[in-house]
């Protein structure tokens, strides 16, 4: 099999492509697509190799036609040939062989495809050698000023003393006392209140309920409680409405009278206290080592940012239009992914729309912009790679053979010719790689500051020698945010993409 591969001039395309975006759009408003570099396959199949393929297509035709005489499967070939001519099965090998050759074709001349190609049959169709052309579109090549000097923005480090202090409250809390006032309730305070929630008359399950207990500000109904509780006092009466949390369409009506005010009061801070309500016996003992957790968290945290911030600038730095084959591909990538964390919480799609408040619009369009990102991190890790001179030798490789095998419970040697036999060969797997090392390179040149502009220490963010379970607890406590569409098994890969 011989493979030529020429570039495609845009100028050839540009009436196909117009026309198209006349057939599909109709009367409404056209928008430009965006292709990304396009070359034209031109694939020559020798006879031999063709011959194969039609005998293959004999094998399969003989399972389904019954030859009298012959039991199912086992007519031979020339009793076929007789019974159902040569021009079927041919028409059956180039249906089931030509999707083999372009494979091959591209993992031979390694195109970076991505899109499905237009194929065309030029010659083949009836007898002799197959030829056939595919136009295929190619990831762009583009390049990138100024990435080395970016500012990125991480969480400083090192907790303050108005955190740590938070944190050590959060702890005494548990140990509180409520105290009953007569004063109106502010921020903090507990309220004794008789609720009642309806929605046209109706009483709405899991608002109504008499003496119940709220801490104003917490935000555990909807706002407006929160709104309409600071500054009553016992005895108010309170009436007013708000919008579903969920429903925008949805009003509810409130009624909620106030019973009591009652104010939390923290024990004082002493190393008895400590002794008997904590693992330490002395306060110094104790906020020592809620620094130390804190900190910890923080540089997790930090670290975590600090890849994730760094991507995001470098999508900022790239001029170039994204080609819409690679937005979409994200898209459909991510939305598969999303599905699949969803399903493993029981629920679908439109529910989880929902329950976040997210219509389909917005959603779509969120989640285009999560796939340009994507696309333009994934383009732009590729040029740094090149730029930089930055290498993947047969070590990186195993390695991350290595690590998909046991992903997927098997061997790296299998795993290896699977990809050879089936896959689109190694060189994917070489441009992730490459990308993944192109970003370590980069998150360990950019400008590290906090979130007031100053510059962070690189020292204050590496992380002390942990056990295993002190690593866990601190990974843990780095969080994302899954009301909005996340693109990948974890950031970093989203990152990398």
């Amino acid at each position: 099999m011989k493979t030529t591969v020429t570039e495609v001039d845009p100028a050839d395309l540009e009436v196909e492509e117009s026309n198209d975006l006349e057939a599909s759009d109709g009367d409404e408003e056209t928008q430009e697509r965006i292709f990304g570099p396009r070359v034209k396959l031109t694939v020559e199949v020798d006879q031999e190799t063709f011959d194969e393929a039609i005998e293959k297509a004999f094998r399969k035709i003989a399972q389904d036609v019954r030859v009298p005489g012959f039991r199912k499967g086992k007519a031979p070939r020339p009793v076929l040939e007789s019974h159902i001519g040569t021009e079927y099965a041919r028409a059956q090998a180039l249906e089931d062989a030509i999707p083999g050759y372009y494979a091959d074709a591209v993992r031979a001349e390694a195109v970076d495809v991505i899109a499905a190609p237009d194929l065309s049959l030029t010659s083949g169709e009836e007898e002799g050698p197959v030829a056939f052309e595919a136009v295929v579109e190619t990831r762009p090549i583009i390049s990138v000023a100024g990435y080395a000097d970016i500012d990125v923005e991480v969480p400083k480090p090192a907790p303050s003393d108005e955190e740590v202090q938070e944190q050590l409250d959060v702890q005494r809390r548990q140990s509180a006392e409520l105290v009953d006032v007569e004063r109106p309730a502010s921020l903090g305070d507990q309220v004794s209140i008789d609720i009642q929630g309806t929605v046209d008359g109706e009483a709405l399950p899991g608002l109504t309920a008499d003496d119940y207990l709220y801490s104003v500000g917490s935000g555990g109904i909807v706002e407006e409680v929160d709104e309409q509780l600071q500054g009553a006092e016992a005895g108010d009466e309170l009436s007013f409405s708000a919008s579903h949390p969920v429903q925008d369409d949805v009003t509810i009506d409130f009624m909620i009278k106030v019973q009591g005010v009652k104010e939390e009061v923290l024990p004082e801070l002493t190393d008895e206290w400590v002794e008997e309500n904590t693992e330490h016996d002395t306060v110094e003992e104790l906020r020592s080592e809620t620094i130390q957790r804190m900190t910890m968290m923080r540089i997790f945290q930090a670290n975590a940012a600090m890849r994730e911030n760094t991507a995001t600038a470098l999508a900022e730095l790239v001029e170039d239009s994204v080609p819409d084959s690679m937005v979409n591909g994200e898209m459909s990538e991510q939305l598969q992914q999303l599905a699949m964390r969803l399903q493993g919480q029981g629920m679908n799609l439109e529910t989880w729309m929902q329950m976040t408040g997210q219509d389909p619009e917005s959603f779509t369009q969120e989640l285009r912009e999560a796939a340009e990102r994507s696309a333009k991190v994934d383009l732009a890790l590729r040029a740094i790679a090149t730029t930089e001179n930055i290498e993947v030798d047969d070590d990186d490789i195993e390695e991350e053979l290595e690590r998909m095998a046991e992903q997927f419970q098997t061997t790296a040697p299998d795993l290896r010719r699977q990809i050879d036999d089936e896959g689109d060969g190694l060189g994917p797997i070489e441009a992730e790689i490459g990308k993944r090392k192109a970003l370590e390179w980069l998150v360990a040149e950019v400008n590290l500051v906090d979130e007031e502009g100053n510059t962070v220490d690189r020292g204050e963010m590496e992380l002390p020698d942990l056990t295993e379970a002190e690593s866990d607890e601190a990974s843990d406590s780095v969080t994302v945010d899954q009301d909005q569409p996340q693109t990948e098994d974890n950031q970093e890969q989203d990152d990398e993409k």
